[in-house]
């Protein structure tokens, strides 16, 4: 009798131990598992909803395997079921990972057409504010370049006559402009002899400026005017007086704004 007990004894004790090592094999198991999912959801803090209805499944199904495997006499059918548990666990992870990487992909390809559409955005942008800048150009007419001689008493008398020309002058008009903002605008002139050559003294205000072509051009004259926007300004006048003569030629003039030509003349010096 005493050995029959004995026996149930060790049996009973082998099956306790077994059951023991089942659970602590599947607790490294669930613990795996979690470290996982912790690791996913981290990582993921800006769930979708189906990313956050799996996250809700997982984790009660966690609280279910936790519950189990935290008992101290667990029943081999209840670790049967905490097995199966965790096998469902892993699986939903690998949706979970599945669904992560299809929403990666999709966020990859949102965000190359955001760089595609902010790219066409600035480029319109761009070329809007171009042409705005082109249309704001200012437009010269009504050209004149005239030589004048100065006369003792201060009046002064167009001549043709280059020994007798004391001063070239520019007369012009601005049309109206739409575009262009009110206020003062700088305009330069070229006046270029017939050598070609651009008559300047930087003692006289002459100078460089940058073409809208990245030219460097020397000016003869700079000249401010004062704009109201889609009103035309008329009369505008610019002397140039060199101390030596004047060559016999054509004189040809250029008006520049903001880099650009806005229209030219000339006369003829015997």
């Amino acid at each position: 009798m005493a050995q029959q007990n004995a026996t149930e004894m060790q049996q009973k004790k082998q099956s306790f131990d077994s059951l023991s090592t089942e659970q602590a094999s599947l607790k490294a198991d669930f613990d795996a598992a979690s470290v996982r999912i912790d690791q996913l959801v981290s990582e993921n803090t800006r769930l979708d909803s189906a990313l956050q209805n799996s996250k809700d499944e997982m984790s009660k199904l966690q609280g279910k395997i936790r519950s189990i495997l935290n008992k101290r006499n667990a029943t081999q059918s209840e670790l049967a079921q905490a097995k199966e548990m965790i096998a469902s666990l892993n699986d939903k992870t690998k949706e979970y990972e599945a669904r992560i990487a299809e929403l990666e992909k999709q966020n990859a390809i949102l965000t190359g057409e955001n760089k595609v559409l902010t790219h066409e955005r600035d480029s319109t942008v761009t070329e809007n504010i171009a042409i705005k800048q082109l249309a704001s150009v200012l437009h010269a007419s009504n050209i004149r370049l005239e030589a004048k001689k100065l006369k003792k008493n201060g009046k002064e008398k167009e001549t043709s006559r280059a020994r007798k020309a004391d001063v070239l002058r520019v007369t012009f008009d601005i049309d109206e402009n739409r575009i262009a903002e009110s206020g003062t605008k700088l305009l330069h002139l070229r006046i270029i002899a017939p050598d070609g050559s651009t008559l300047n003294s930087a003692a006289n205000g002459s100078g460089m400026i940058t073409t809208a072509k990245g030219d460097h051009l020397s000016y003869t004259l700079s000249k401010s005017i004062s704009l109201t926007q889609n009103q035309k300004v008329a009369g505008l006048t610019a002397d140039w007086n060199q101390n030596g003569d004047y060559a016999k030629g054509v004189y040809k003039i250029e008006i520049y704004h903001d880099g650009y030509n806005i229209g030219g003349g000339e006369v003829t010096l015997k």
